[in-house]
């Protein structure tokens, strides 16, 4: 009988694991297990002058224009245990601790079952072979698929495995490589940036990326667009209703002047000449439907609760643990539709859910599947609820201060798909003696989803109210104006990106979060609405006409990733669109970078650090006259301190450190050097 070590991916996930199979160890189908966890990735590439000859060192270490663009074909592309420091234990630690834990445990496995998340990036694929590689394994590899972490999706993953006869061959790890191997070489446009940056006299790092320098120039170029706007007024003839509805002309937006519209109400009335009053009449009705919106996103759910105050780091974080808990579902999904078997297993929970959200279970009425939420594709399905359906929203909170709220939504978003179309009345009007004056109002007839969920996601948001024609109409002036662009948030950004198709809904969160959190953030983001610090704009105008920010660039890249997942190109290969875009881009930064100063003005000037004289004495040290400093920490030697130390003797004193902590000092006169100046002073010895 075969025994599996099973790898999941955090020891959270190793929790959930072992609560599905009964625990640690034991058997399962036709092999017996144990179980054993990563924290995440284990192993990072080194960094690049520790992947190239001693003689190439000094360049790829570099950061000065001159030694960039690198030659990719120096780098050897291996990795190393990933340092961090541990605030708790105020200690650095390494993953290497891990690694050599995962590889005990293997000593005595028939073959090793990847059981990290099946992501589509391919990211669960890549850390789980960095560990395999990390501790030697040569032997049989199995690839464990699951959607969830539910019992029934775990058991089924691990009795359906697949071999991986080796890395070559398996196609979501090469995925993840190329993404892995081109953000990696992406680096050095960080350092192009930073460079030109600070030779401009900005001490900024100007972080540069796919995703992030597309979010960063879209706002700067709106904040820009906003900056530049000058409001053109023009005037025209409308009519209003007793019901207050407008009748307008119909307006071609591909038509840049508007033949009815003036610029002064005096050229309006000389114009043009239309009766008071008219009589209305209605030209069509026509009884229409809505669909139940479409399931949410992780970054679309973030973007509602920006307005709310929560912040999309903090969302993600308190997501990822309602996930391990199995209260919600996966995450970093791509999928937008859920499939037949997720809507079967859900469909018993509808109840329950809509009471935890406190919603009327009898307008759920819907209880087929939809063809447009519920189709034979993909694998972790939208994001949903999970199959955990937790007692109370108040029961949530220890999850995260957004827990509650995240539930609330995603379960309404969620539940509005079980409950019947919007149904309304839409009615179109005219003027009796000017038909080209239109209007049309829409007569609700059923409300359906829109009682069990507010999208927020729509052009317009909310429900409308009951609306009818008037009998007649009274002429106006209307006063508009050209189009003020929209003032930047959350919500406006991610729907960009979706336009785009740059990144899914989980890194668009995540790489929001990190680029508005933090002491050196570069957005500014209050309740949703969104706004560049100085760094952030520094790094935004560092990206202007770079391919690394066009959006095409980050569909193609994702595109190229694809092939590679497809064995279409090899994952070097795949990196020659980051060759050229260094090549393209860095030239362009530096153009970009003469532009700072206007943006950001005149950079500050460091105060010079005023150093105050340490007193000196001298006399005869080892045959020879030496000056040294007369105090240490803050003690002053005394002259029988002094005298000893001239005669080589060693003396001890009490002193503070810099935090205040008292120090017992013991040490002697000796020659050391500084910076390649040698000199003579006291050498401490501290107990």
């Amino acid at each position: 009988m075969p025994h599996y070590l099973i790898m999941t991916e955090k020891p959270s996930a190793r929790k959930n694991f072992a609560k599905a199979l009964g625990g640690q160890k034991g058997h399962l189908v036709d092999y017996d297990f144990e179980l054993t966890n990563l924290r995440g990735h284990l192993m990072t590439l080194k960094e690049p002058d520790q992947q190239v000859p001693a003689d190439l060192k000094a360049k790829y270490e570099s950061w000065k224009l001159k030694d960039l663009p690198w030659n990719l074909d120096d780098l050897s592309w291996q990795r190393t245990y990933i340092k961090s420091y541990n605030p708790r234990s105020k200690r650095s630690e390494s993953t290497k601790k891990i690694v050599d834990e995962v590889k005990a445990q293997a000593v005595h496995a028939d073959g090793i079952i990847i059981a990290t998340d099946t992501d589509p990036s391919g990211e669960g694929d890549l850390l789980a072979w960095e560990a395999i590689d990390a501790i030697g394994w040569t032997g049989p590899v199995f690839r464990a698929t699951f959607t969830d972490e539910s019992a029934k999706s775990l058991i089924k993953a691990l009795t359906n495995l697949k071999p991986i006869t080796s890395k070559a061959t398996h196609s979501a790890y090469q995925k993840g490589l190329a993404r892995n191997k081109w953000d990696f070489a992406s680096m050095q446009l960080t350092r192009a940036a930073t460079t030109l940056t600070k030779k401009e006299g900005y001490p900024i790092v100007s972080r540069q990326g796919r995703l992030k320098s597309a979010m960063l120039l879209k706002i700067y170029q709106q904040l820009e667009a906003i900056k530049h706007y000058v409001k053109v007024p023009y005037f025209e003839y409308r009519f209003q209703d007793e019901e207050g509805n407008h009748y307008a002309r119909k307006v071609d937006s591909k038509i840049e002047n508007v033949p009815f519209r003036y610029s002064s109400t005096e050229d309006l009335l000389k114009s043009e000449q239309f009766k008071e009053h008219s009589a209305v009449q209605e030209d069509a009705r026509q009884e229409k439907v809505t669909r139940p919106p479409k399931l949410l996103d992780l970054s679309s759910l973030s973007a509602i609760l920006a307005k709310e105050g929560f912040k999309a780091k903090e969302v993600l974080a308190t997501y990822q643990k309602l996930y391990e808990a199995q209260i919600v579902s996966y995450p970093r999904t791509e999928d937008k539709t859920i499939t037949k078997e997720q809507f079967q297993d859900m469909l018993p929970l509808v109840d329950s859910i809509a009471a935890v959200v406190h919603l009327d279970s009898r307008q759920l009425t819907h209880r087929t599947a939809r063809a447009t939420h519920v189709q034979d594709k993909g694998a972790h399905g939208a994001n949903r609820p999970g199959t955990k359906v937790p007692a109370s929203l108040e029961a949530l909170q220890q999850y995260g201060p957004s827990a509650k709220r995240i539930y609330e939504v995603l379960s309404k978003n969620f539940l509005a798909m079980f409950a019947e179309d919007y149904r309304y009345l839409q009615i179109i009007g005219s003027l009796v003696d000017y038909p080209d004056f239109k209007t049309t109002v829409h007569k609700p007839i059923a409300m359906g989803w829109k009682q069990v969920y507010n999208d927020q996601n729509a052009e317009q948001e909310g429900t409308e109210e009951s609306k009818v024609l008037g009998k007649e109409a009274q002429r106006f002036v209307y006063e508009g104006q050209n189009p003020k662009p929209t003032s930047p948030t959350w919500k406006w950004l991610k729907t960009f990106l979706e336009k785009n198709n740059i990144g899914t809904g989980a890194t668009r969160t995540s790489t929001y979060g990190e680029l508005s959190s933090g002491p050196k953030a570069y957005i500014q983001d209050k309740k949703g609405k969104i706004s560049l610090t100085t760094d952030g704009l520094a790094a935004a105008i560092m990206a202007q006409n770079t391919w690394l920010a066009h959006p095409k660039t980050t569909k193609r890249v994702f595109d190229i990733f694809d092939q590679v997942g497809r064995f279409e190109m090899t994952a070097d290969q795949a990196l020659d669109s980051i060759v050229k875009t260094v090549d393209h881009d860095i030239p362009v930064m530096v153009e970009n970078a003469k532009q700072l100063k206007a943006a950001l003005g005149e950079p500050k000037k460091k105060a010079r650090r005023k150093t105050v004289a340490k007193s000196k004495v001298s006399g005869i040290w080892q045959g020879q006259e030496v000056t040294f400093t007369s105090e240490f920490s803050g003690h002053q030697f005394t002259a029988e301190e002094i005298q000893d130390l001239l005669a080589g003797k060693r003396i001890t004193f009490s002193a503070k450190s810099k935090r205040g902590k008292m120090l017992h000092v013991s040490g002697k006169l000796a020659n050391q050097v500084y910076r390649k100046r040698q000199y003579v002073g006291f050498k401490a010895e501290f107990e």
